[in-house]
């Protein structure tokens, strides 16, 4: 059986050179990082994780919790967080705060089966970040955040999002438009539903209440009402969904009607790859959900490694990005 002293010997470091690569130490140079793992590989070198965690009291595992990998954004970001971690040595247990794992996240923390959690969908509420919490685990949220919440948290400048998709489309002349969210727990849909509501509001044009919408972010959800919007004679101009998964729902519902993006734009955020599709050719606020992702994971790896450090919050800026379901003469449907 090959051991970490063999790995020590054909590397020319010591055993606790080769301990130290194995826990991501961030003492270690490039070179000997990279020499100790080419001698690992050579030999066929597998660490016993037992024994491992046992030595480091880490698991060298991170848990995520996303709300639903139906939504395009979260398979994304877990796609990005998945390939940061991994080149940090971590794997990555994946848990759904809506589907049955739930009970599993919760035992895995308070278990402490995982060395970190990335929140990628927290809510005040959210009884898998309170367990987080009491027990003390290294936090990161991504995308939400929670106001008051001592963790690091990565976002996007939500609010300046709305207001730009409202200034859009007034100065298109849009004026009657409707705003489809989340649920109102959720710092997103406050947050860009706030920056375009006020906006709104501040330019003389205050949407009212039988035009703003708060539920699922669902696609499904966000088709029903689209459907009913199309069915008034006072069918808004324009709709502000709060993620791309919403306006995908709310395209459909206006394809299935036989309506032109011409009569009723169509706006969402997140950016998603689905959104440049032809089919979809969707108008949206960029948020850079890859790099924020990339982001979040070095600061939970870097938590973990030093836990005394100050938390951190970063925000990044976002950019309306203009396609044909909200552009003149840009019908995305006959």
């Amino acid at each position: 059986m090959v051991t970490s002293r063999d790995v020590a010997e054909l590397a020319g470091v010591s055993q606790a050179t080769v301990s130290r690569v194995m826990s991501s130490s961030p003492k270690l140079s490039p070179a000997t990082k990279a020499r100790v793992q080419a001698a690992m590989e050579t030999l066929g070198y597998v660490p016993h994780a037992g024994a491992q965690a046992m030595k480091t009291r880490r698991t060298n595992t991170i848990g995520v919790v996303v709300a639903d990998l139906n939504n395009p954004f979260y398979s994304e970001a877990v796609d990005e967080l998945t390939r940061e971690l991994d080149t940090s040595g971590f794997r990555v247990v994946i848990w759904n705060a809506g589907g049955g794992s739930h009970q599993d996240a919760l035992k895995a923390i308070r278990e402490r089966a995982v060395d970190g959690v990335i929140f990628t969908t927290a809510t005040e509420d959210s009884i898998e970040l309170q367990a987080a919490i009491e027990k003390n685990s290294p936090i990161v949220l991504i995308n939400r955040v929670v106001e008051g919440l001592d963790c690091d948290q990565v976002t996007s400048s939500n609010a300046d999002g709305g207001a730009a998709v409202a200034d859009y489309l007034l100065s298109h002349g849009k004026a009657r438009v409707a705003f489809i969210g989340g649920p109102d727990s959720a710092s997103t849909t406050r947050e860009r539903g706030r920056g375009f509501l006020s906006r709104m509001a501040e330019q003389g044009y205050e949407v009212p209440e039988h035009l703003r919408f708060n539920g699922q972010f669902s696609h499904d959800i966000a088709a029903q009402i689209m459907n009913r919007l199309l069915s008034r004679s006072d069918r808004p101009q324009a709709v502000f969904c709060a993620n791309d998964l919403m306006a995908f729902g709310a395209l459909d519902a206006l394809h299935a009607q036989k309506v032109s993006t011409d009569h009723c734009w169509v706006i969402g955020y997140d950016d998603v790859d689905m959104a440049a599709w032809d089919s979809f050719s969707l108008t949206t606020v960029r948020q850079p959900s890859r790099e924020m992702a990339r982001i979040g994971a070095r600061m939970l790896v870097d938590r973990i490694i030093s836990p005394g450090q100050p938390t951190r919050q970063v925000i990044f800026p976002c950019e309306l990005i203009v396609r044909g379901s909200a552009r003149e003469n840009g019908s995305t449907h006959a």
